[in-house]
């Protein structure tokens, strides 16, 4: 019995899996033609099973030598000079074919004391290439470990002058390699001399394109689900499963297969029916659980701790609702593409990549301001909710009570740029456990939603505003009903931040419009 995968590589035998042909066709080919190239995707993102795929195809043509290989785990000594990594590149050759071609191993084994700086290593190659008479071909994995290490960096580069001198036929060398990581190898510091300082001189310019993604469309994640139900006797509603998932994942292959995983062992729990889109809804609920964490939530979290300019730009998106360009040359936006937080919407602006780590991103916010929370916080009562649904207006009415006991015109400045992350401080106790906050895309107009509130399965509208006068209120009331349209809804809600100094803290119900609004002012 397969089951579903989320740490290591996936073996198609073993495991359920999305529909990989295309990805795996790409890197099949690029290998083909004798192409350098790198496959550079966030972690968890499938790099090491698809190194696992093409090299067990390429396995069993004799025309090739396919090393699967890693410098991870081998210490740091090797990466001190030049002296030591070079014989131990042989080494971790030799320990990735020695099931596999145990005699080449044992030759690459004993070559390896004999290599004792690149040149030799070099020489090596030209002549191993020479006598074995077959396409070699080198996939390296996680060069993040050693890609900050001048030595390292070395060694690239001599592949990548071998390289260009066969082109010129003045030596013999690998016929492909690839390496994988997060981070793009073309963008290493190379220093060209002893004490220089590091320049954007690429060891790896002449790789070739990808040109494709690692996450999976609908109809990629279809298979996956179809080969479960078919394994344990189901009929599944694969579209309906697959485009729910998708509307989660944004197509994220480790959220993907852990939305999955969820449902099969807990969701499920020894229970054999089938799937809807509940399920999914409660796979969902259980990974945005702020108890709950993984590596990939932790590595996420420490990719924000880590990078200021990176958080401060997604602070900004996820709270502000500012837009930026979705622009790879400016290094932030780059930065959150390469850690998988930021992607690129219908219009080539900057999206969170996906709802789950969009939610958590928005309670990280959050817990930074826990004095604001705790004092938010007590408002929280039952009352807020009749018959399984919220009272909006209600939490409304009692968060304009909240500020104005505690608002004062000198925190103006700080309102304008913090009141959505205070109504969301606000709103988090009183629906934990049952509810869930995000922004959500207008499909027709791609705009942000201000609040989607959901709670037990409903949707709650808030657009928030800050008042410039009745023709912006005018144009929000406008926004709204086109955001309640999307939804099928007929009742939203405003919050509009008055910061007039003589101002009514008041609610009041819109006239003359074609849905049932409602607006409190603060």
């Amino acid at each position: 019995m397969k089951r579903f995968n989320v740490t290591g590589l996936c073996i198609p035998e073993e495991h359920y899996m999305c529909d990989v042909t295309a990805k795996f066709e790409r890197c099949k080919y690029l290998v083909e033609e004798g192409f350098y190239y790198a496959i550079n995707f966030p972690r968890q993102y499938g790099k090491t099973t698809m190194k696992y795929l093409v090299t067990s195809h390429f396995d069993k043509d004799d025309d090739y030598i396919a090393i699967s290989s890693s410098f991870e785990g081998i210490g740091d000594l090797p990466f001190q000079s030049e002296e030591k990594l070079a014989p131990m590149v042989l080494d971790v050759f030799a320990s990735s074919l020695k099931f596999t071609h145990p005699e080449i191993s044992s030759y690459l084994s004993r070559s390896s004391k004999k290599i004792t700086n690149f040149k030799k290593l070099s020489e090596f190659i030209e002549k191993w290439v020479f006598e074995t008479n077959k396409k070699i071909i080198i996939f390296i994995d996680e060069i993040d470990k050693a890609s900050n290490n001048q030595v390292f960096i070395s060694f690239i580069a001599m592949l990548r002058d071998k390289y260009l001198l066969a082109k010129e036929k003045k030596t013999r060398t690998f016929y492909s390699v690839v390496l994988l990581g997060v981070h793009d190898v073309k963008s290493l510091k190379l220093k060209l001399r002893l004490n220089e300082e590091a320049k954007l001189n690429s060891p790896w310019n002449i790789s070739e394109d990808l040109n494709i993604e690692f996450s999976f469309s609908k109809k990629e994640i279809e298979p996956m689900l179809a080969d479960y139900g078919e394994e344990h006797c189901l009929t599944m509603p694969v579209s309906q499963l697959s485009e729910k998932l998708f509307y989660y994942t944004s197509g994220n292959p480790f959220l993907v297969s852990q939305m999955c995983k969820v449902i099969d062992e807990t969701i499920m729990a020894g229970q054999k029916h089938s799937w809807t889109t509940y399920d999914v809804e409660a796979a969902y609920k259980y990974l945005i659980n702020l108890g709950y964490t993984t590596t990939n939530f932790d590595d996420m979290y420490k990719n924000l701790e880590n990078n200021e300019d990176l958080r401060n730009v997604i602070y900004r998106i996820v709270i502000n609702g500012d837009i930026f360009p979705f622009d790879i040359g400016d290094p932030v936006i780059a930065k959150g593409k390469t850690y998988g937080l930021l992607s690129q919407n219908s219009t080539g602006k900057c999206d969170i990549s996906n709802k789950i780590y969009e939610f958590r991103i928005l309670n990280y916010f959050i817990s930074k301001h826990k004095t604001m929370e705790i004092r938010a916080g007590s408002y929280s009562s039952e009352k807020f909710k009749e018959n399984n649904e919220l009272n909006i207006l209600l939490i409304l009415e009692k968060f304009q009570l909240f500020m104005k006991e505690h608002h004062s015109s000198k925190d103006n400045s700080f309102l304008e740029k913090n009141g959505r992350l205070l109504l969301m401080s606000f709103f988090r106790p009183i629906i934990n456990g049952k509810g869930y906050m995000f922004k959500e895309n207008v499909t027709a107009e791609d705009r942000k939603m201000d609040l989607v509130v959901t709670y037990n399965d409903k949707r709650y509208v808030i657009e928030l505003k800050i008042w410039y006068g009745e023709k912006y209120l005018s144009d929000g009331i406008e926004q709204l009903c086109t955001y309640l349209d999307s939804y099928s809804l007929d009742r939203g809600y405003m919050l509009i931040f008055n910061f007039n100094k003589n101002k009514k803290y008041e609610t009041i119900k819109v006239e003359d419009c074609r849905k049932d609004i409602s607006a409190v002012f603060v």
